[in-house]
């Protein structure tokens, strides 16, 4: 069983809606159990089975895919005494948290989210409404993946460079909340291997099972073969000098590859290769891979009930560590509470409300900002700054300051500190009491 140790959490999952494919063996299952490994992280695996009705209304496409994603990390090396491996709807405190989150989701960073804007540029081209088609499930994905990752406090999530926007939303849902709510979220951070976070298909664009070019993962030999060897490659002769940059086949090549390995195939393509020679390479070097995982992939795909009770026990220990108490306490948080409990409540409100408090958040205009609040009162406003973390390193700052080196315009109401304006005293404030609150909020830290 995973320890209790703290240690990085790093959440994967891919969505069961078709039959898993080289790209997602790149992408998100090799890396995750790579770093499964790891002794400082704790792993999480998950059917993204929620996921998979946004786009598909086949009830046995669903449940086969789920069996074949499962038996796919099984066979690459998952060990579930050693990660969290369950099915996404076997944790119902996912569909919850997404409610809570969309209660704090703000709609203009939704109509961003770039599925969406996807399907609304391709209905302008026809002439259609812009939400000829869209359901509320792909409008409200990115609020569902959030919920994924916010509800384990998960630190990075192995992702594709198309996916980080949705990272980016769930870091803003989250800081969101915890700025309405107290601090109850971890930010995620996307963790990209920059050369094959994407990979290309038979057609060259990226491998995907919406573009039907996908490559599956644990295809017979034959097959494997057959499919290398229809990637789509440019007209240029043998002998003629190939184009390393925009060949899905060398980024095919590479995804798979030794250093070395990948620098003896650049220097081919640069001495003019043939293209069939590629390929015949390729596949080779994919298959030395991918053959001894394909005869345990074919085991497991013969036992469905294994698989089925390792999801099961995955998902119940789960909900008892991590998803049922975090629930509990969101739920106390956002005011669904035991009615009986409102005098101690209150009380705890008020406790928490005497000492000043740094609150950082996310406005509408996209920027960051913080604010210095005493109970009621706003004691300093910041102005905007581009990134959380500009933000919060300046608020970690001017805690350790605790005001010693704020400097306030009487006229103007600007303060300074370290290199310039940070923010301005509200009407209802003053200098004095801004030094005030500063040090007592280090007091209270240091008590702590």
């Amino acid at each position: 069983m995973p320890s209790t140790t703290p240690r990085t959490r790093v959440l994967t999952g891919i969505t069961t809606s078709g039959t898993p494919h080289l790209g997602n063996y790149v992408g998100a299952i090799r890396p995750a159990i790579a770093a499964s490994r790891d002794a400082a992280t704790e792993s999480f695996y998950f059917l993204a089975d929620y996921h998979a009705l946004i786009k598909v209304q086949e009830p046995a496409r669903v449940q086969r895919s789920t069996l074949e994603i499962a038996a796919a990390w099984l066979a690459c090396g998952l060990d579930p005494a050693k990660v969290w491996f369950y099915r996404q709807s076997d944790v119902p405190e996912i569909p919850e948290l997404t409610w809570l989150l969309t209660c704090v989701a703000g709609k203009g960073l939704l109509n961003r989210a770039h599925a969406y804007k996807a399907a609304v540029d391709k209905n302008r081209i026809e002439q259609l409404d812009d939400d000829a088609g869209v359901t509320a499930g792909l409008f409200m994905y990115p609020v569902l993946m959030a919920a994924d990752i916010l509800l384990f406090n998960a630190n990075k999530v192995p992702v594709g460079r198309d996916q980080v926007q949705h990272i980016e939303m769930a870091r803003d849902f989250g800081q969101r909340f915890n700025h309405l709510y107290g601090e109850h979220f971890a930010l995620p951070e996307a963790a990209i291997e920059e050369h094959v976070a994407t990979l290309p298909g038979l057609d060259g664009r990226k491998m995907s099972k919406s573009y039907d070019n996908t490559i599956p993962l644990f295809a017979p030999r034959d097959q494997l073969k057959k499919l290398i060897f229809a990637i789509k490659t440019d007209s240029r002769a043998p002998g003629e000098a190939k184009d390393t940059q925009d060949s899905a086949l060398f980024q095919l090549y590479q995804a798979f590859a030794s250093a070395d390995e990948v620098a003896a195939m650049r220097k081919a393509f640069a001495d003019g290769i043939a293209w069939g020679d590629a390929k015949q390479q390729l596949f080779e070097r994919i298959d030395r891979e991918v053959a001894p995982l394909r005869e345990k992939y074919e085991a497991l795909m013969a036992n469905p009930a294994h698989i089925e009770a390792l999801l099961r026990d995955g998902a119940q220990r789960l909900r008892a560590t991590y998803a049922t108490p975090l629930l509990a306490t969101l739920r106390e948080a956002v005011g669904l509470r035991d009615l009986s409990s409102q005098a101690t409540t209150t009380q705890a409100r008020e406790a928490k409300r005497a000492a000043p408090m740094f609150k950082q958040y996310r406005e509408a205009d996209g920027k960051f900002y913080f604010k210095l609040v005493d109970g009621d009162r706003v004691l300093l406003q910041s102005g905007g700054f581009d990134s959380a973390r500009d933000a919060g390193q300046l608020v970690a700052r001017a805690k350790q300051d605790a005001g010693r080196t704020f400097e306030v315009d009487a006229a103007t109401g600007e303060v300074r500190f370290g290199d310039g304006v940070i923010g301005h005293v509200p009407p209802t404030g003053s200098a004095d009491d801004l030094r005030a609150a500063l040090q007592r909020f280090a007091e209270t830290e240091a008590a702590q």
